[in-house]
């Protein structure tokens, strides 16, 4: 009786080792995270279908398998993009501080004087003496008359449409780069078209009579420099004759008072 007590516990005690061992053993649904990234992360038990995997990695499709990377790869895609700037320390150092340059077609042009309006010696055969200015206003060229039947010629600027004169004068006054003080007539002119001018102006490189001046007789004529060499050649003053600043210069120092000046 003892022994077939003792043989029954035996079985019972090997049965419900294998049942632990079964279920401790045992396959348990996976734990898998949302599929729906944008809800919150909450974990979720699902039943695995009989005869897959319990990894749940194992179980994800792709349409496309991507290409394993190898180790080269991946440090080329750590790498970041290396232009050509990038690569010269030099603009690598201070690209980030440098303005981007217009196009070119947007930045201004310079505007240029005819170079036939530079000076150079020709020839003259005219009727006036050594010493004598000629100004041509149709041709707009200023001849200092020499001798040997030459001349030095110095492209000028001339009086606009309306304000274009002759006749004969002479150099009363000289003065290095002179005030202005335009006369009340042509500031009232001028503020007809919206342009206010001052009453007085200093002399200095921004001032319209430049340079140099040579005061003709008693008269509001003068010929002198400008601030803006690229109206040699062209009619635009209000009657004076207009030099570049080194051309009006150079005649400045080639000249005296009571020199005599034809306008033609």
């Amino acid at each position: 009786m003892k022994t077939a007590l003792l043989l029954a516990t035996s079985c019972l005690t090997v049965f419900a080792f294998h049942a632990n061992a079964s279920e401790r053993y045992a396959t348990r649904p996976p734990v898998v995270m949302s599929p729906d990234l944008s809800a919150p992360w909450v974990m979720q038990l699902r039943e695995r279908p009989v005869g897959t995997s319990a990894n749940i990695r194992d179980r994800v499709i792709l349409s496309d398998p991507p290409a394993r990377a190898t180790s080269m790869h991946r440090r080329e895609a750590r790498r970041p993009a290396r232009t050509e700037e990038a690569a010269n320390p030099a603009v690598r150092e201070v690209s980030f501080r440098r303005p981007a340059e217009p196009a070119a077609e947007a930045q201004p042009k310079k505007r240029a004087m005819d170079p036939k309006f530079l000076p150079q010696t020709v020839a003259y055969s005219g009727p006036q003496a050594p010493g004598t200015i000629v100004i041509d206003t149709s041709q707009r060229f200023l001849f200092l008359v020499e001798a040997d039947g030459q001349a030095r010629r110095y492209g000028v600027g001339v009086g606009k449409e309306g304000f274009g004169w002759n006749g004969t004068n002479n150099i009363t006054r000289k003065a290095e780069w002179p005030d202005w003080r335009p006369p009340a007539s042509m500031i009232e002119r001028e503020k007809e078209k919206g342009r206010i001018l001052p009453v007085h102006m200093e002399g200095g490189p921004a001032n319209p009579l430049g340079a140099r001046a040579l005061y003709l007789g008693d008269t509001l004529y003068r010929i002198h420099g400008t601030n803006a060499p690229w109206t040699i050649g062209q009619a635009v003053s209000s009657g004076c004759i207009r030099m570049r600043n080194e051309d009006v210069t150079d005649l400045y120092e080639r000249v005296k008072v009571g020199t005599k000046v034809v306008v033609m």
